[in-house]
């Protein structure tokens, strides 16, 4: 098996490593931060895939890092049920996840403070340069730098973030200062209401410590709101300091009079208990979404995984697995192909692929049917989480 380079530590990256290093690669994380990663509070439906490195390779109980809600509801600006539906989801943090793969891999193959300057395909193996100057030498690069993957702007300069026109205003509470009358309300479902050109969402995620036991957790909400490409976007995301964050601006981060005009619409236009939920909120965050696609993710010995290569809006929360399942897909091609990396990657780039643009293309479709097309509609079964279609 190779010796494998994997670029960026996050979620996709991390389960890379974990079932690369399973088959028999010596593989290294190349992380560019100088500390671990912290996601800043941000809530994530789990689907099977993500936890799939927990189910099938320790002993760790994937619910043991999920809350898990037993309904999906819609609500209407008054409060009232406009659909309901029985239906179980499992709900983490970012930061959940992270810290429990990151413990599965050997620390000294986790390498923080490894910016990579540039990355050469070459007959037999390729070279990854590091911005301070260092060399190495490995027989495959596995590029899991993100929305903004600088690997993905050297192979592919013609593919670029395509701003979807929307943003996700995010944030978390302690579900205990809730009260008891909407924490009723809220700890066993995902609560939805469908606005004029918008949506917002509310379900619990673990407390801090990974809590999972109610009370003691955290309502996690998202809202969809446009926001057009040009002054407008460039002033939402203009932060306290001064300057322009084109992906996202972290708690604290967000100019008050734009906090301000959130909270006042969540007062006038949510249902109470989702606006206690959103208002609740110390600090919300805001992440632009966006779209990415690319043409190719095979390039001789290198190749592009997770949202290097096809970043996918959060509505059929695949973002997450999608990038898991690259993963265990090149693992699983390098095993046939007894180890030999290009001709497993061609198989890998057209199985995964066709993947991408699927779930892409579903993702998208739900997100402009809300945002754009006022056809949204609650109780739609295109609407349940699912990385291979609807619930699967």
């Amino acid at each position: 098996m190779p010796t494998v380079a994997v670029v960026g530590g996050s979620l996709g990256g991390l389960t890379a490593a974990l079932v690369l290093t399973d088959i028999g690669c010596d593989v290294t994380v190349l992380e560019r931060s100088s500390a671990r990663l912290e996601a800043r509070g941000a809530g994530i439906a789990v689907l099977d895939e993500t936890m799939r490195w927990f189910a099938e390779k320790t002993e760790i109980d994937p619910g043991s890092l999920c809350s898990a809600t037993s309904f999906i509801r819609f609500l209407d600006a008054g409060g009232g049920l406009v659909h309901e539906r029985a239906h179980g989801y499992r709900f983490s943090s970012w930061n959940t996840i992270y810290r429990a793969l990151l413990a599965q891999l050997p620390a000294e193959r986790y390498e923080l403070g490894r910016e990579v300057g540039s990355i050469s395909s070459r007959a037999g193996d390729v070279e990854v340069v590091l911005a301070r100057g260092q060399r190495r030498r490995v027989e495959l690069v596995v590029a899991a730098d993100g929305v903004a993957s600088g690997t993905r702007a050297a192979l592919l300069p013609q593919v670029a973030p395509s701003y979807s026109g929307y943003v996700a205003w995010r944030g978390t509470m302690p579900e205990s200062a809730l009260r008891p009358a909407t924490f009723a309300a809220l700890a066993d479902a995902i609560t939805y209401q469908v606005l004029p050109g918008s949506h917002v969402l509310v379900y619990p995620i673990p407390g801090p410590s990974g809590a999972l036991a109610a009370g003691e957790r955290l309502m996690n909400f998202v809202w969809y709101r446009n926001v057009a490409a040009g002054p407008a976007f460039t002033d939402l995301m203009t932060g306290r300091d001064g300057r322009s964050h084109p992906v996202s601006l972290p708690p604290g981060a967000t100019r008050e009079k734009h906090v301000e005009r959130l909270r006042s619409d969540a007062a006038d236009l949510l249902a109470p208990v989702l606006a206690e939920a959103v208002l609740g909120v110390a600090e919300p965050f805001v992440q632009a979404v966006f779209d990415v696609e690319v043409p190719r993710m095979a390039f001789g010995r290198i190749c592009l995984v997770g949202d290097a290569a096809f970043a996918i809006r959060p509505h059929a929360a695949a973002g997450t697995a999608k990038a898991a399942a690259d993963g265990w897909e090149l693992a699983a091609q390098l095993v046939a192909h007894g180890g030999a990396v290009e001709p497993a990657l061609a198989e890998w780039e057209r199985r995964q692929l066709a993947l991408g643009r699927t779930v892409l293309e579903r993702s998208r479709r739900i997100g402009d049917a809300s945002q754009r097309h006022a056809t949204f509609t609650p109780g739609d079964p295109v609407l349940i989480f699912g990385l291979r279609g609807p619930g699967r």
